[in-house]
């Protein structure tokens, strides 16, 4: 069994991604860890909930990987340096290191795509390409360490495809 961290804006995350790519990996036998800035995160329809760990309250020993959920609320997080160095330092701890719909943006700005096969929500393709990511449309991406979904109607593959490279 891996522990993932699920990372979620603390407002207007995209449920259907964190719920279907959750239940995907519990499915599995794996273990999710929700993280975000706030005790209490709000998703896009104003529903609340309870977080496990706070951002600034982890460690990536004590993860097998990093999922980050997108969402409109996730744009305000796309240049913000703890989520990146969050991204970072899973990738450089050999973790897998993964994200959907809008919020691969992270991991590109982050540096991290560059030369990589990856996927994302149709209206961030270009910042995606802008920092060299091979942006394929697929609706979900692998690419070594790197797995990326398109958005809410991949949610539950992606989290498949997470679980799958864990065993």
């Amino acid at each position: 069994m891996a522990k993932i961290l699920s990372i979620i804006a603390p407002e207007g995350f995209q449920e259907v991604e964190y719920l279907d790519s959750k239940r995907a990996l519990e499915e599995n036998g794996h273990e999710v860890v929700t993280c975000s800035t706030h005790q209490i995160a709000f998703d896009r329809k104003d529903h609340s909930y309870k977080v496990d760990v706070l951002l600034d309250e982890i460690f990536e020993d004590d993860y097998d990987a990093v999922l980050f959920v997108g969402g409109p609320g996730v744009h305000a997080f796309f240049d913000d340096q703890d989520f990146q160095s969050v991204a970072r330092a899973f990738h450089d701890a050999g973790k897998l290191t993964t994200a959907i719909c809008a919020a691969p943006v992270i991991l590109a700005r982050a540096g991290l795509l560059a030369g990589k096969k990856a996927t994302c929500f149709p209206v961030q393709v270009d910042t995606l390409k802008e920092s060299g990511a091979d942006y394929t449309g697929a609706p979900v991406e692998e690419d070594g360490l790197f797995i990326t979904g398109s958005g809410p109607e991949a949610a539950f593959e992606f989290g498949l495809k997470i679980g799958e490279n864990l065993k």
